[in-house]
């Protein structure tokens, strides 16, 4: 049975963005879940929420965070490798309005030169609940990346908007992120009918750990030695393989990709945010993007959807 959310991607059509129309067909519902009435949450401002980073290690928390942003976010899914999640509290009954997970960037760029490779972070998932206040996601996704600010060494942020959803990238326009064009993404997903739940996924699916373990098995090669010779971290020890091995790895992958449905996709609209933690680091940072990225200054913000 094809999931929720392979429906969801192949027949939007909507003029305006996923996100709200999921708030309009939640709303009933959400405010029930925490007893508020029209009411109550059409008063609510900013300062009726906390703001919360969760620790990775607190499971039921993530647990909370994974759900909400299944249920509340186009991709409807967690990020591969995500690293930091924060979320937006009601005050009155601690119930979560909003949620951000940031993870390692799927690609990292040379945006600030090969020596700051490492500063750079994905803010990879964003939601905020139905009966929320206009601007509690823009105020949280500001809140995280100056949070990352002081407790980490990373200083660039990176988001895209996806034209699928409808998406132009409003909230980020609004904490002033610099726009880089709408020349990012995969241009292609794929979608395994024996795994709806899993929902579209690009190409770095068919190389991640557990599908090389799988391709492994597939190949009648003990799980144990797998592990212990032919692993790194997170891809094979090419090197120790043989190319008959490698040969028959890439077969396996070529099958299952093979056995997935595929769909084109159009690319992304890419928004950065530089932040140090003085007025003076930002500024330094600041000065060599532009010098590093003359070809973006000064784009100006998309307009229309879907395009």
């Amino acid at each position: 049975m094809k999931s929720e959310v392979y429906d969801r991607f192949k027949n939007y059509d909507k003029e305006h963005c996923w996100q709200y129309e999921i708030r309009q067909q939640n709303l009933f519902n959400d405010l029930k879940e925490v007893d508020l009435s029209p009411e109550h949450y059409k008063n609510l401002k900013i300062n009726d929420f906390n703001f919360c980073y969760v620790d990775k290690e607190n499971k039921e928390e993530c647990q909370k965070i994974k759900e909400f942003i299944e249920r509340h976010e186009w991709l409807g899914k967690l990020p591969n490798r995500p690293t930091h999640r924060f979320v937006a509290r009601l005050k009155a009954n601690g119930a979560i309005a909003g949620a951000i997970i940031m993870a390692i960037p799927n690609a990292f760029s040379h945006i600030l030169g090969k020596e700051n490779i490492n500063k750079e972070k994905l803010i990879s998932r964003g939601a905020c609940i139905s009966w929320s206040p206009k601007n509690l996601g823009s105020w949280l996704i500001m809140k995280s990346i100056k949070w990352m600010v002081k407790n980490t060494e990373f200083r660039v942020f990176s988001a895209y908007s996806d034209p699928e959803a409808k998406e132009l990238g409003t909230v980020y326009q609004a904490c002033n992120f610099i726009y880089l064009g709408q020349k990012s993404g995969t241009v292609k997903q794929y979608f395994d009918p024996k795994r709806p739940n899993a929902g579209w996924f690009s190409d770095r699916e068919f190389r991640k750990r557990s599908k090389y373990k799988l391709y492994a098995q597939n190949l009648v090669i003990n799980k144990d030695i797998w592990e212990k010779y032919f692993m790194n971290k997170w891809t094979p020890n090419w090197n120790f393989c043989s190319k008959e091995l490698k040969k028959d790895l890439k077969e396996e992958e070529k099958k299952y990709r093979d056995s997935c449905l595929s769909r084109d996709l159009k690319s992304k609209h890419k928004y950065i945010y530089i932040l140090g933690k003085s007025k003076k680091e930002t500024k330094a940072l600041k000065k060599l993007f532009y010098k590093l990225n003359p070809n973006v200054v000064d784009l100006d913000y998309p307009s229309e959807r879907g395009k």
